[in-house]
């Protein structure tokens, strides 16, 4: 099944595609898409991984960051 995400990138609505086997998750793709090294993002996820006990510290810490970042909106579109 096809796949793209929506999104706003510094209040310009965007639209890409969506491949699994590209990018790990619609974050990884969005960032790339507009040129972002995530290098800095992932070593500080998976520090927050080892020391928190659940998912909600990753989920907020990358929810916070992508908003500096200039990104809002961030859904799949199922085709």
């Amino acid at each position: 099944m096809a796949r793209r995400i929506t999104y706003t990138f510094k209040n310009q609505p965007r639209e890409i595609n969506f491949a699994k086997d590209k990018y790990q998750d619609m974050y990884q793709a969005i960032a790339a898409a507009e040129g972002i090294d995530l290098t800095n993002y992932l070593n500080m996820v998976r520090q927050i991984e080892m020391t928190s006990k659940g998912s909600a510290a990753v989920r907020n810490f990358r929810d916070q960051e992508f908003a500096r970042m200039g990104f809002a909106d961030i859904y799949f579109i199922k085709e």
